[in-house]
């Protein structure tokens, strides 16, 4: 009988304790400090070894009900490694007007939102934070690159702290596509830092495609 449950405990091991995988090819946007809902400076570098969702969020956006979602897939794989970084922004058509107090009263009370929330920031054009300069920079970001056209535009961020995927707004945060990307990051992410001997223990389970093993 393999010992999958074992190993299923490494691999929450490791997105406790920080390590890193080698995939992606983006940006590294956890490199930057920024200031949460409440004001305190954050160092995203703390981040580094989990699987990161980067949102922009507005509370008076046909998008906004997308909350509900985030929360939903955030509670689903938190304890996995998963976290969610939403970045209130006014950018467009004014739709986020509230001060970071209001927002956050707002994201508690009308979603239950519990993921980590940052305070409001530009996300385009020349006032644009640093991590959005980032993000949408076609030069640093490559292929993720390019302006954010609208709020909830998501970027999945591997292990690593490399940009591996973005998101349209359109596309709702439990898209299949989403929850597939989120998946193998968290999988993917963890077994290519487990010893080979547990991956070829994965592999006899037929946990893992041959070429890993």
């Amino acid at each position: 009988m393999c010992a999958w449950s074992g190993i299923a405990g490494i691999v929450g091991l490791l997105a406790v304790c920080g390590c890193a995988s080698s995939s992606g090819t983006g940006a590294r946007p956890l490199s930057h400090t920024v200031k949460d809902i409440n004001g305190q400076d954050v160092d995203l570098t703390k981040y580094r070894g989990k699987v990161v969702m980067v949102v922009n969020v507005a509370s008076k956006c046909g998008f906004t009900p997308q909350y509900a979602a985030l929360e939903l897939i955030y509670e689903k794989y938190k304890d996995r490694g998963f976290m969610i970084l939403g970045f209130p922004s006014n950018d467009f058509l004014w739709q986020e007007p509230g001060t970071n107090e209001e927002i956050k009263i707002f994201c508690s009370t009308k979603y239950n939102v519990t993921f980590d929330m940052f305070a409001k920031v530009s996300v385009r054009g020349k006032d644009a934070s640093p991590l959005y300069k980032d993000l949408t920079s076609k030069k640093i970001n490559g292929p993720f690159g390019g302006a954010i056209k609208w709020n909830f535009t998501k970027f999945l961020v591997a292990r690593d702290g490399a940009v591996v995927a973005r998101f349209n707004p359109a596309t709702k945060p439990d898209d299949p596509e989403i929850i597939r990307a989120i998946d193998d990051e968290l999988l993917n992410g963890g077994i290519q830092l487990l010893p080979v001997t547990a991956r070829r223990s994965m592999l006899r389970c037929g946990r893992l495609p041959q070429d890993t093993g």
